[in-house]
């Protein structure tokens, strides 16, 4: 029986499953370890701020120091500069008026939009009954007011502009409803207020502001363009006040700059060029 008990007590061990004696990891050491993450991560989060905030004050020398106020009074400066005047006169149903904004004018106004004032006007004629008459008839008229009210409700060139040449490269479309939403959707308008805009107080208010654009475009004479004396007889006094009556004519400045029409240009002193009309804007700009 002890033979038996001796041989439970005592079991054989192989060599390769010994264990050898445990050890307790040093608890000392864990504080240490704790310690030196926290400085790593420090390190790495802290370290392009400090970057910053080591370098140096550098002092300029007070011949080439900024007098002092003299930098806000430059920012104003350049902030009170007065912007050039910049105007197309156009029939929204024309092919030139198409090809004139799309050629000339917003690619123009994309570099120099912060140095113009920038104004789209509307060629026609104003007839006894306080109406307007155009010439590609009453659907050009209702493009013109519905061009008109969107300038009116969204006064950013970068936005009524973008409008105008959407519905103006279809126009053989307007005044249509198809048309004048998808490019509503387009420039981010809200197209009911467009409409209601066009058919304010019966249409009068739509009316009032086309004839007050044509009156505009009609009051512009040629006799305050020095250049075109060279192209037409401005002893003709039916010529002298005939105002602006082909689209698309551009203006810069009070005068006029260029002129599409039947598909070409004309009158362009400066030539048709879109460099050659920034570079006169720039310069416009710059003297002012």
């Amino acid at each position: 029986m002890d033979e038996k008990l001796a041989k439970y007590e005592q079991p054989g061990t192989p060599d390769d499953a010994t264990m050898g004696p445990y050890k307790r990891p040093a608890r000392r050491l864990r504080p240490l370890l704790i310690l030196t993450l926290v400085l790593v991560c420090i390190y790495h989060y802290a370290r392009p701020v400090a970057s910053f905030s080591l370098l140096p004050h550098v002092e300029l020398p007070a011949s080439i120091r900024m007098p002092e106020g003299s930098q806000q009074k430059a920012m104003t400066t350049a902030a009170d500069k007065p912007l050039v005047p910049l105007e197309a006169h156009i029939m929204s149903k024309c092919p030139d008026a198409r090809d004139c904004l799309r050629m000339m004018v917003l690619p123009t106004m994309q570099r120099v939009v912060d140095k113009v004032n920038f104004t789209l006007s509307y060629i026609g004629t104003p007839t006894e009954n306080d109406g307007v008459q155009c010439k590609h008839g009453a659907e050009e008229c209702l493009g013109n007011i519905m061009l008109l009210c969107a300038a009116s409700l969204y006064p950013d060139p970068k936005t009524y502009l973008g409008f105008a040449m959407c519905m103006i490269k279809d126009y053989e479309d307007i005044p249509q409803r198809n048309l004048i939403a998808d490019c509503a959707l387009e420039h981010a308008m809200d197209f009911e207020k467009l409409s209601d805009c066009s058919s304010q107080d019966d249409g009068a208010f739509g009316v009032d502001m086309l004839r007050n654009s044509v009156r505009r475009s009609a009051e512009v004479t040629l006799k305050t363009l020095p250049f075109v004396q060279s192209h037409i007889a401005l002893s003709d006094p039916e010529i002298q006040q005939a105002g602006v009556t082909k689209s698309c004519t551009v203006r810069v400045n009070e005068e006029i700059y260029c002129v599409r029409d039947d598909g070409e240009w004309s009158s362009c002193p400066h030539g048709p060029g879109v460099n050659d009309l920034v570079l006169e804007i720039e310069k416009l700009y710059l003297s002012s």
